[in-house]
């Protein structure tokens, strides 16, 4: 499935900082130094000093909270926020009330929602050592007690509620370990499952059910450009084509079944670049534009109960603005003002009137808000979480700004630009920090830790959004695939020479990194552009497509061959073998660290494995750091803690001196 268009904080810059370290043999005493935790395991790192940990006291701190789902029968909701080492399922029960922890797991948990009606218990996956193999559990309302009711092996993922609250649909590799395969059960009671469709391929999933819970809308993802929706008799199991055919690529996003049930809203590219607000009529196919005057994406539908009122979000090159239609008239409906910022997980209260979201921004950690649709443009926000911001003054942190640059095509390329404060005097000191996906799309929002850079070591952070990132057409969306993969590289060669242009940016002291897609992008740049750079890390990144699309867990292979070649084809895998940063190991002499989670499903931890030996081989310096209880990416924060320790110690001996 494709990763959601932008967050908060994008993927890559959630992970950039998560960074390991075991200490060398020290000089100082260990009760002077901030030590590993077992699970750590690492190779060429310096000792850090409880002094560095000192410094960034306050920065650590901060929490954000997500929604997860309203309970359908009383005003309160259940929201996702971490006190201990991973978020968690909490309980508000009103505006600015308690959070109340519900579930108390060692690994992360998510995707909460309550049965619909009656709210007698709800249902949330978790995740095992960053693995991704997620088990779906229920938990009852009245006695507490968590069931699981999937089979503990396999991934299932999604989880979508009929109208009545009887069944719940999902997807699930159980039968191959690769085909996303649609199930159906009573939550609280396992021995109700049935299977309803089998697949192939690991792109399928559900949508919505039809408002008499006859019908499935379930997706078939083919790539970021491809995608079809499928009516399934949720009986049978026989499955029509929803959407039109099309000679031509076209993707169709986020659907609801209308409250008739004869026709669904969602989003599509046919017939223009970005993804536009449709309705569609499933007995003609035949789709009518609801926001014809919107050139940017839209997406996060959600449909009131009773069908009234539709909300949707759109990305304006990044920044998010809320806005619900009134479905009988087409037209907009007013709103009380939002913050600008980022905008996630918005969904309607069975009431029809309250909408919840999620929102952040530069100045302000993501935080659940909601508004009366009702109320018109003078109703109240409120607020239902007001996260922990730590030691951080709002108003002393950097908002981005919105820079362009011409790549060597003369297209024009974009990103963020957060500035450290004036009081750093002289040319400053930059990360570049690349995003995700690589269908991702870095959006502004709340940095955390990582204003530590910007005021208290000066540095200039900029997050580009490379050919080939959402949020910009599909046309651009298309522009780095199979053979043309190193055209992204070269936009941030282009960003290079920019960056060389500004009298406040010190060209000489730049730094590369980003984490999955973007770790490939780092490793590349560094192949292709070593001189440029003072040094880089690589956080669960791509080193050769070859060995990656060989390895890669088998519900996703076929996926990635889209996006990047299919590594079986002779001529493709010599391609695909020319480019890859293993390669071109021998290329680069500036300092490395590489980053790797143990458990990592998507990029094999051999991938940093094979890297680090081939810098090493070639005389190159290199940190390396694998966590034994990670996946893509780290998620426990006494890890993240350890990691951002550790990225200071290298940005201070590497790209400081």
């Amino acid at each position: 499935m494709r990763m959601k268009r932008g967050r908060a904080v994008s993927f890559f810059l959630s992970i950039f900082l998560m960074v390991l370290f075991v200490p060398r043999i020290p000089a100082m005493g260990a009760e002077d130094l901030v030590l590993p935790n077992e699970n750590l395991v690492a190779d060429g790192l310096p000792a850090i000093p409880k002094a560095l940990a000192e410094r960034v006291a306050g920065y650590t701190d901060s929490r954000g909270a997500t929604f997860e789902a309203w309970h359908p029968v009383r005003r309160e909701m259940l929201i996702g926020t971490r006190f201990a080492e991973v978020a968690q399922v909490h309980r508000v029960k009103f505006p600015g009330g308690a959070r109340a922890q519900l579930t108390f797991y060692p690994e992360r948990t998510g995707g909460a929602r309550f049965r619909p009606h009656t709210g007698d218990g709800f249902v949330f996956n978790k995740d095992v050592g960053g693995g991704e193999w997620y088990q779906l559990f229920w938990r009852d309302e009245k006695t507490g007690r968590v069931t699981m009711f999937t089979d503990g092996k396999s991934r299932n993922t999604g989880g979508d509620f009929s109208h009545s609250g009887r069944w719940l649909a999902y997807q699930s590799t159980r039968r191959t370990g690769k085909d996303n395969d649609i199930y159906v059960v009573d939550p609280a009671d396992a021995k109700t499952e049935r299977k309803v469709l089998e697949v192939a391929g690991g792109g399928w999933g559900v949508v919505d059910w039809s408002p008499d819970d006859r019908t499935l809308l379930v997706v078939e993802y083919l790539s970021a450009n491809e995608t079809r929706h499928w009516l399934v008799d949720a009986a049978t199991g026989a499955k029509t084509l929803a959407t039109p055919e099309s000679k031509e690529k076209v993707a169709w996003g986020r659907a609801v079944f209308a409250k008739d049930g004869k026709s669904v809203y969602t989003t599509t590219d046919s017939g223009a670049e970005f993804h536009r607000l449709v309705s569609l009529d499933l007995a003609t196919k035949k789709f009518t534009v609801l926001t014809p005057g919107v050139d940017w994406d839209v997406s996060s539908l959600s449909l009131s109960e009773d069908g009234a009122r539709l909300a949707y979000v759109v990305n304006e090159g990044g920044v998010e603005t809320l806005h619900v239609l009134d479905t009988a008239t087409k037209k907009e409906i007013a709103l009380p003002k939002i913050p600008v910022g980022t905008i996630g997980a918005v969904r309607f209260h069975e009431n029809g009137r309250d909408l919840a979201f999620s929102l952040s921004s530069a100045r302000s950690a993501s935080d659940v808000y909601s508004i009366d649709v009702t109320a018109g443009p003078s109703g109240k926000l409120e607020r239902w979480t007001e996260s922990e911001m730590g030691g951080l003054d709002p108003a002393a942190l950097s908002e981005p700004e919105k820079i362009s640059w011409k790549s060597f095509d003369g297209r024009a390329i974009t990103g963020f630009l957060y500035r450290p404060p004036s009081s750093f005097p002289g040319p400053r000191p930059v990360i570049v920090n690349i995003h995700g996906g690589p269908e991702s799309q870095y959006q502004p929002g709340f940095l955390g830790r990582n204003n530590f850079y910007l005021n208290e070591l000066g540095v200039a952070l900029i997050s580009p959004n490379v050919r080939g990132s959402s949020g910009f057409g599909k046309t651009f969306l298309a522009l780095d695939n199979a053979e043309k993969r190193e055209d992204s590289v070269k936009d941030i060669g282009a960003l290079l020479d920019w960056i060389a242009a500004q009298p406040s940016l010190d060209k000489s002291r730049v730094m590369v990194t980003g984490g999955s897609y973007g770790g490939y992008m780092t490793l590349a740049s560094m192949t292709n552009y070593n001189e440029r750079f003072r040094c880089a890390v690589d956080v669960v990144g791509i080193s050769s497509f070859v060995t990656f699309l060989e390895r890669t867990e088998a519900y996703r292979r076929d996926l990635r061959r889209v996006e990047y070649g299919d590594e079986r084809d002779p001529k493709m895998r010599e391609h695909l073998q020319k480019i890859s940063p293993l390669t071109n190991a021998g290329r680069i002499t500036k300092p490395m660290f590489i980053i790797q989670g143990r458990n990592d499903p998507r990029v094999p931890y051999t991938e940093a494995e094979q890297m680090v030996a081939a810098i090493k081989k070639n005389g190159g310096p290199v940190w390396y750091l694998l966590a034994k209880d990670e996946g893509h990416g780290f998620s426990k924060k006494k890890n993240q803690d350890f990691q951002f320790l550790a990225m200071l110690k290298f940005v201070e001996d590497h790209l400081l001196k």
